[in-house]
């Protein structure tokens, strides 16, 4: 197959498996990081095969979904073997999803190609702005996690596996990672867009916390 044949299958592939996901992570999710990511490439001049491949296939193996809970690319290695992808590409395209994930506020960015910089921003600039904060909700509701507890602040997690097992509110998560994730980015291009993004929640958060007392009438 053509490179533009095997995009469009895996595109199909992945519509098919996310078609019922509820927590924020479903086809729509992974159409807006593939996009991003063209265009974010487009600017940075990376391989687009291997970026849009990664950026389609990117959350299939994704450790929150996953018993074995880590990010080793069983289902995307298969898929790729399936459509006869070179093992270069496909090596490639199976480093950046096992590297893609944000994994604690002290953790180390693993990520070391222009590629993987590319995906992983554009899967971030899906976590934050208006779309994240309805992603942020659709996860908690579907790990059955409170909106918000004022007894139970934020933590800095400093290991991956202090992240993984965090079973913290929604509104934690808002500390944790999604306002940190303005300055994570890799790209100029994904940078310029994060800014104004991190306002939005940053005004959302301020209005939350104006309401959550119930007093805010005047």
């Amino acid at each position: 197959m053509m490179n533009a044949e095997i995009v469009q299958k895996t595109a199909e592939y992945i519509r098919k498996e996310f078609s019922d996901d509820s927590s924020g992570h479903d086809w729509w999710h992974i159409y807006r990081v593939w996009k991003n990511a063209i265009a974010i490439c487009e600017i940075e001049k990376a391989n687009s095969f291997i970026v849009q491949l990664a950026a389609l296939l990117h959350d299939l193996d994704d450790w929150k979904f996953n018993e074995a809970g880590d990010e080793t690319p069983h289902r995307a290695k298969a898929w790729l073997d399936a459509c006869s992808v070179d093992s270069v590409t496909a090596e490639s395209v199976c480093k950046i999803i096992m590297h893609i994930s944000y994994k604690g506020a002290g953790v180390e960015n693993k990520m070391d190609s222009l590629e993987g910089f590319i995906v992983q921003d554009a899967d971030r600039l899906d976590a934050i702005g208006a779309i994240g904060i309805g992603r942020a909700f659709a996860y908690g509701g579907y790990k059955n996690r409170m909106m918000y507890d004022p007894d139970s602040p934020p933590q800095m997690h400093a290991s991956f596996e202090e992240y993984k097992n965090s079973k913290s509110a929604t509104i934690n998560h808002f500390y944790e990672k999604l306002l940190l994730l303005k300055d994570r980015m890799n790209t100029q291009t994904a940078k310029r867009i994060a800014e104004e993004r991190h306002q939005v929640m940053t005004k959302f958060l301020d209005q939350f916390m104006l309401e959550w007392e119930g007093a805010d009438i005047q």
